[in-house]
């Protein structure tokens, strides 16, 4: 049988080349938008933490960047912890709340349908992180359509 004589990977140790870029560093050209939804279970997959992160970035890159959180999205909106709101009862438990809140304490614009917080989830608007707004299930489509009209950069997430 071969044998392998390597020595076993330490912390620190880089696996892959990660400062090769292939591709040019896009920005945003002046007054470009960016829109991401959000229809997807909160800790049910990555995509959503994923997506969280793309905003971010769309930020940082200099377009206005919008979070639509409707259907089981808005749950990645609503305020958490154990035993108290606030309280991390496990590392990552508050990922999304972290992630919502560095995105708008940069500049970035969050919305929640009301209709899926109330009807679907029977949560209130009290239950949103602080400065999510709260929209009329209509208004769901008509920011999409306002951003289409935009020429915004999309990204959906649908996963539930």
């Amino acid at each position: 049988m071969p044998v392998v004589d390597k020595p076993l990977h330490q912390d620190g140790d880089f696996l892959v080349d990660y400062e090769e870029k292939v591709f040019e560093d896009v920005q945003a050209p002046p007054g470009a938008k960016a829109l991401l939804t959000f229809h997807t279970v909160a800790f049910e997959g990555s995509i959503g933490l994923v997506n969280l992160l793309q905003a971010k970035r769309l930020l940082r890159k200099g377009y206005k960047t919008t979070i639509l959180l409707y259907g089981p999205g808005v749950l990645l909106g609503v305020q958490r912890g154990f035993p108290k709101l606030g309280d991390e009862a496990f590392p990552g438990h508050l990922a999304y709340n972290a992630q919502l809140k560095a995105f708008m304490g940069e500049g970035g614009e969050v919305y929640a349908c009301r209709f899926a917080l109330q009807a679907l989830y029977g949560q209130t608007e009290k239950a949103l992180i602080e400065g999510i707004r709260p929209i009329n299930p209509l208004d769901v489509m008509d920011l999409q359509l306002l951003m289409a009209k935009e020429n915004a950069f999309t990204v959906h997430t649908w996963t539930a």
